[in-house]
């Protein structure tokens, strides 16, 4: 877990630095503002789908970038695109496999493969949020969420005669492309307020994920925020 989180954290660094100095070249001085941060985000959610026979939570990584823009003193405007992220759930039950007209795998004999099934799609995420800044380097921020779905399906994981297998069984059509809802959460600048910022947020989808069915996404998204090219934050201390 160890080598794991090691890895990652350099491959965050070293595209950090790749993406500075490309968008220091392609944007300048825009971005030296204490009005403007902009920076990459990403970290991981647990996501779950409401009115579901399972109960079980996903996890998954997310990436992106943000925007966090001055609107008024402490009050802010934070937005971006989350382009790598994804909702859904695991451990979907035979009951939730009926439901949304999903495949059940059987062997020659008519018996249930045994493994299990999760319902995995990709969205754009943005989220429209307002941001207020304490003079503590906590923040708080709340808004809605809008998700554009490109990709969806139920995937079963198994064991077939000693060999690992996924199947893959896309269901975008049966999937609403737009996703609504609202997001609340909050946050923690580290180095006194002038380093990455970690936080976390719930977000509560107020669309239905399935077409013709009541049932939600739901996530925690647990996020590191590294700013690239952000301006002097000192008129948030004073």
């Amino acid at each position: 877990m160890k080598k794991i989180v090691l890895i990652v954290s350099l491959i965050i660094m070293a595209y950090t630095a790749h993406s500075q100095v490309l968008i220091t070249l392609l944007l300048g001085d825009k971005l030296n503002s204490d009005g403007l941060e902009f920076g990459l985000v990403g970290g991981g959610n647990m996501m779950n789908i409401s009115e579901m026979d399972s109960k079980a939570w996903d996890t998954k990584w997310n990436l992106g970038f943000y925007f966090d823009i001055r609107v008024k003193n402490q009050w802010y405007l934070y937005t971006g695109v989350l382009v790598k992220s994804n909702l859904g759930m695991s451990n979907l039950t035979a009951d939730d496999l009926t439901n949304i007209n999903a495949t059940t795998y059987i062997n020659s004999k008519g018996e249930n493969i045994e493994g299990s099934y999760s319902q995995k799609m990709s969205y754009f995420l943005v989220p429209i949020m307002i941001n207020y800044h304490f003079k503590n380097h906590m923040s708080i921020k709340f808004g809605p969420q809008l998700g554009l779905m490109y990709k969806s399906w139920v995937q079963f994981d198994a064991d077939v005669e000693g060999h690992d297998a996924i199947f893959k069984e896309y269901n975008k059509d049966e999937i609403n492309k737009i996703e609504a809802g609202l997001a609340l959460g909050g946050a923690y600048r580290l180095f006194k307020g002038t380093g990455w910022t970690i936080g976390a947020y719930y977000y509560q989808g107020l669309t239905n994920v399935y077409k013709n069915t009541n049932t939600k996404n739901r996530a925690f998204f647990f996020e590191v925020c590294i700013p690239i090219g952000a301006g002097d934050k000192k008129a948030i201390e004073k």
